[in-house]
């Protein structure tokens, strides 16, 4: 069995009569696990992708993750890397690393001419002293991604969108970020945690 299905794949694609297929996509794309110069263009210009992770017991979170372009890094063409900002404090896709660290990785061009999508399928490291965190201004942790497969995505279903604005809350070299509206609310300004920017605007 190729190592990029198992059964339950296999028992669809017979279903379905795609197993000719799947099996020339796996060839073409899903063995690969580098990362090439147009992949590494196409990372370094997203402003956002979506990080999938599972905990011990293989239970899913699924998150957004957003930055300025370029806050992915590709650091070599097995690793990426990229920041972990302040958020509400639960820790659930940074804490599933910690317990289980596969990961896949999902950044969608929707504003381009051709719409297009790359998924990073990869083993996750969280650092409080990566050497990267100066780099990234706000930044609590870094994230490095070892890539096992990098592969394109069929593009046909990407709606067509167009960027309105980044948000303000991105941390910025020489800007303070506003703090978010439900920090100052009576159900959560009390248990901030001690170096939040909030206890002290």
């Amino acid at each position: 069995m190729s190592a990029s299905y198992h059964q339950g794949s296999r028992s669809l694609q017979d279903r379905f009569d795609t197993r000719r297929l799947a099996d020339r996509i796996d060839e073409r794309f899903l063995s690969r696990p580098t990362i090439d110069a147009d992949d590494r263009a196409f990372i370094e210009r997203m402003d956002m992708f979506f990080l999938a992770t599972a905990d011990a017991e293989g239970r899913p979170q699924c998150s957004y993750k957003g930055g300025d372009p370029g806050f992915v890094r590709v650091l070599d063409e097995r690793t990426v890397a990229f920041p972990s900002y302040d958020g509400n404090g639960m820790y659930l896709s940074m804490g599933n690393v910690l317990e289980n660290p596969q990961v896949g990785m999902l950044f969608i061009d929707f504003v381009s001419v051709r719409p297009s999508r790359l998924r990073l399928n990869g083993i996750a490291s969280v650092e409080e002293r990566d050497r990267l965190l100066e780099q990234y201004p706000g930044a609590q942790l870094v994230v490095r991604v070892r890539a096992r497969q990098v592969f394109p995505n069929c593009p046909r279903y990407i709606h067509r969108m167009a960027l309105i604005e980044r948000s303000r809350f991105v941390p910025r070299a020489h800007a303070e970020a506003p703090i978010p509206d439900w920090k100052r609310a009576e159900w959560a300004c009390d248990v901030l945690s001690a170096s939040d920017p909030a206890r002290t605007r």
